[in-house]
């Protein structure tokens, strides 16, 4: 069933998620970016007919694909949780308007940051980018609930586009290390979020991780360090990490 959710009615909206099998899909991919493979393997359910539910949520807008770093012949999923939360406030107002549904920024008891920080740890290649942003990000949007760390499998200096990208939103990175993930090999984390493909295939254990996640972004320096191009890349790696983040901040405050 193909339904494109930017004309369908909302009542087709909820038909979607109605089949139990794209529920399960957009469960899991919920929970962090899948390859078919491991997809198949989480809902016991053959290739072809993941394949196809996969397909309907991708024309639906709720699901994308890229292709893997680390594999160019493997693919991951991802759901966009921003867009999924959109169509369900358009369900519940289209039925009543007093129904809309709206995300509310998670706060403390009065106010208060609890009182065990929830951490979270994020992982690329080089600490350069990618991986610094998102613990820049999560550390400002959380306003110091959760504590934030970043490190890579091989680490570079700090790119200045992502110096440049962070300004851009208030928050000053210049002074940030680079960091090799062994670094934290004895440190436990609430959460272990790889970045990259590549890392992913590498990610070491972690003691006491609640839980080790993929997001499968790629790497905004493999335009060039100067170019326009570049740029461009990492305002979209900031404006997909401004899409996850605040789920990943409900995710952890209400935990």
């Amino acid at each position: 069933m193909a339904i494109n959710t930017a004309t369908a009615a909302p009542s087709r909206f909820l038909q979607l998620l109605a089949d139990e099998q794209r529920w399960r899909l957009l469960q899991e991919l919920a929970l962090s970016d899948r390859k078919v493979s491991e997809l198949t393997d989480l809902v016991e359910k053959p290739q072809n007919l993941v394949s196809y539910h996969l397909a309907s949520l991708r024309n639906a807008g709720i699901v994308s694909s890229r292709r893997s770093s680390a594999d160019q012949r493997d693919t991951y999923y991802r759901i966009d949780l921003r867009r999924c939360a959109d169509l369900l406030r358009s369900v519940g107002s289209a039925l009543q308007p007093g129904l809309r549904l709206d995300v509310i920024p998670p706060r403390t008891p009065n106010g208060r940051h609890p009182r065990r920080k929830p951490s979270v740890l994020f992982l690329c290649t080089g600490n350069s980018a990618r991986s610094q942003m998102a613990e820049a990000l999560l550390e400002h949007h959380s306003g110091g609930t959760i504590r934030a760390r970043s490190a890579g499998s091989h680490p570079k200096p700090l790119h200045p586009n992502a110096v440049r990208m962070m300004a851009e939103r208030g928050i000053d990175i210049s002074k940030q290390p680079s960091k090799h993930l062994d670094r934290f090999a004895e440190a436990r984390f609430d959460r272990v979020i790889t970045l990259c493909d590549k890392v992913r295939e590498i990610c070491p254990e972690f003691p006491g991780a609640a839980a080790v996640i993929h997001w499968s972004m790629p790497d905004p320096d493999s335009a060039g360090a100067t170019s326009e191009s570049s740029y461009e890349a990492f305002a979209r790696t900031a404006e997909e990490l401004e899409s996850r983040i605040p789920f990943l901040i409900s995710e952890l405050i209400s935990a």
